[in-house]
């Protein structure tokens, strides 16, 4: 169901690498040489299990073979693997493993930003433990004891492996090697007297698909901080339920910014007739300033007496806006790392709703911009402007204007590198904001 951007199948297994291997040793500790060619015992469809059994056998000793069985399902992206040891479990040291050695593969055409999110991770009794590696370093983590899964995983992606029987793992190591592609490595140590089986998932990380393993999979996916976290799962539910009745989500987008804005119109009402208020009392509070610039403290009671006279809250343009941040924060990891805007178009020259919204490609790179043009951050630095600028109006500070512009500029340079439906979203969200600017009444800006 995934393709790449050459139109493509996703591809995540790497080209010549070991995965799925089994390894062991013998009684006098030398390396068992599985990696010889397998004979093929058996290849059978299931048509009840909606599988395909395949299953290898290798003559490790003398009319005695070991047995590794993979089943692929039709219908869904698992591969249960089952390793039979038992019949060379005497003449083998009691610690065998099943290792996925190979990393995965980008799958991404901006690869710089796929590998920010190439990691590997185990979970053992309730507890989360990562292994990330940078440029040059070559790491290993061994964690000892039961093991319910581990896991690697790409942008999109990931492979993760659950032992049908995680009292049976004895310990669980993690590799990683920060070449170009960030190669990461689980291995699973048990003791071969008898079959191990394990399912493998290799597939999209889809929330609700990973979510139904029930095995806490889903803790790999960032929502971020532990606050954000049920905001930014209730956005990717409402995307996802409004995707069933509306195809593009592009629109979908458009309906949400619009249903986001009424959800917080009243604050951004407060926010704006606040701001609007302190401004209309600006030239008292100069002239406050003038008259007691030599008294700090006179100047602080004065001021907060004219506050509270003409019944103003200078916190009241903040605290509003302070109370939408988590939510902004949690459109920001949706938009940004949910598979379900990968490769979705929206109109014209928008292609990829997860990608920016690149019109040419710069013969140079520019720092924090980028080395692409996109359309959709001109338009939202745009219409922030506009916002701004009716926030602020004509008696804005020397020192406002400069920041205004910074700001201005530095989000520019930032948002070019951000998915198209983030900046859509914002853009919209921003004229929405300036429509409702423009339809409060005058009489009711200051309060």
């Amino acid at each position: 169901n995934y393709f790449t951007g050459d139109s493509q199948f996703v591809d995540m297994v790497v080209q010549n690498s070991q995965n799925l291997e089994v390894n062991g040793k013998d009684l006098d500790g030398q390396h068992l040489d599985l990696g010889v060619p397998w004979e093929l015992h058996s290849n059978e469809t299931n048509p009840r299990q909606k599988t395909q059994d395949i299953v290898y056998r290798y003559e490790l000793y003398p009319n005695r073979y070991i047995y590794k069985t993979l089943s692929f399902w039709y219908e869904n992206y698992f591969i249960d693997v089952s390793v039979d040891l038992s019949a060379v479990s005497n003449e083998i040291f009691r610690d065998a493993s099943f290792s996925w050695s190979g990393g995965l593969a980008s799958t991404e055409p901006n690869l710089a930003d796929d590998l920010n999110y190439f990691n590997s991770y185990v979970y053992q009794g309730g507890e989360l433990e990562d292994l990330k590696v940078g440029p040059g370093e070559v790491e290993q983590k061994r964690l000892n004891g039961e093991t319910s899964w581990a896991a690697l995983r790409t942008k999109y992606f990931t492979t993760a492996i659950i032992p049908e029987s995680p009292k049976d793992v004895r310990s669980a190591t993690l590799t990683g090697k920060g070449d170009s592609l960030e190669v990461y490595g689980v291995s699973f140590v048990f003791d071969p007297i008898k079959k191990e089986s394990f399912r493998v998932y290799v597939g999209p990380l889809e929330y609700d698909r990973i979510k139904a393993l029930n095995v806490q999979l889903e803790s790999i996916m960032d929502f971020g901080w532990s606050f954000i976290r049920p905001i930014s799962k209730g956005v990717l539910f409402a995307l996802k339920k409004m995707h069933e009745t509306i195809p593009n989500y592009g629109f979908v987008l458009i309906v949400f910014a619009f249903l986001i804005k009424a959800l917080v119109y009243p604050l951004t009402k407060k926010s704006y007739q606040s701001t609007a208020a302190m401004q209309a009392i600006q030239p008292e509070v100069n002239a406050l300033k003038e008259k007691h610039k030599s008294n700090p403290q006179k100047l602080n009671q004065a001021t907060m007496e004219l506050y509270k006279a003409k019944g103003v809250n200078p916190l009241g343009g903040c605290l509003p806006m302070l109370l939408q941040m988590p939510l902004l924060f949690a459109l920001f990891v949706v938009f940004r790392t949910t598979i379900e805007l990968r490769s979705e178009p929206f109109v014209w020259w928008i292609k990829d709703l997860s990608a920016p919204d690149a019109i040419f490609t710069l013969p140079f790179s520019v720092p924090i911009y980028g080395s692409h043009v996109a359309v959709l951050p001109i338009l939202m630095v745009i219409s922030m402007f506009i916002q701004q600028k009716m926030m602020t109006g004509p008696a804005q500070q020397p020192q406002q204007k400069t920041m205004q512009y910074f700001m201005t500029a530095f989000f520019f340079l930032m948002f070019n590198t951000f998915p198209s439906g983030l900046n859509l979203y914002y853009t919209l969200f921003n004229v929405l904001t300036i429509a409702q600017q423009k339809l409060i009444p005058p009489d009711s800006q200051a309060l």
